[in-house]
């Protein structure tokens, strides 16, 4: 029998825990602007916070949840999370945080998903076609696009998309070797 991997073993994403600055408008954005039902409360021990979890995935146990601090130190665009992309710091944040939550769409629901989101008052970028040119991106749809994606930001400047896939991957989309911040040491002999 073989032991199982930890890949293996995933079923997909449990829960990602990001952290805002005020629960009762978390949960009028997630709720009633996106949709995603409030599935589970929890009041922190000592008065030290709430952690609420939004149903993400219709109901197959995929959430999105949000930690409440009352002391929490607050955001710094570029650090904590991603900077806007017309400041000096572009799409970037630090180490170790969330830089963006991308869900999973059908590609025949981007633009009406679109439209509903600007109807309810929500900033929205255009759709992006991303694909393996220069910049990235087309403006218009091509068979090199991978994934469409539109953009927005909850009450806390936390970047969402909703992105939906174009291609199935193969082998030929993995081409890049991964970047390393220090050279490398160069083998013993």
């Amino acid at each position: 029998m073989t032991e199982p991997t930890i890949a293996s073993s995933v079923r997909g994403l449990n829960h990602l825990a990001l952290v805002c600055s005020d629960m009762a408008r978390t949960v009028d954005f997630y709720s009633n602007v996106l949709g995603f039902p409030l599935v589970k409360t929890v009041e922190l021990p000592g008065g030290a916070g709430q952690h609420f979890f939004f149903d993400i995935g219709n109901g197959n146990g995929q959430t999105l949840a949000f930690f409440w601090f009352p002391d929490a130190p607050p955001s710094e665009p570029g650090v904590t999370h991603q900077g806007f992309l017309d400041s000096p710091a572009g799409p970037v944040s630090a180490i170790a945080t969330m830089n963006h939550v991308a869900f999973d769409v059908a590609p025949e629901d981007l633009e009406p998903l679109r439209e509903r989101l600007k109807a309810a008052g929500v900033k929205v970028s255009p759709i992006v076609n991303h694909d393996d040119s220069e910049l990235g991106a087309s403006a218009a749809m091509h068979p090199g696009v991978f994934v469409r994606s539109i953009y927005f930001r909850d009450p806390d400047d936390i970047q969402l998309e909703l992105a939906a896939w174009t291609k199935v991957f193969d082998e030929s989309d993995v081409r890049h070797a991964p970047a390393t911040a220090t050279p490398l040491a160069a083998p013993a002999s």
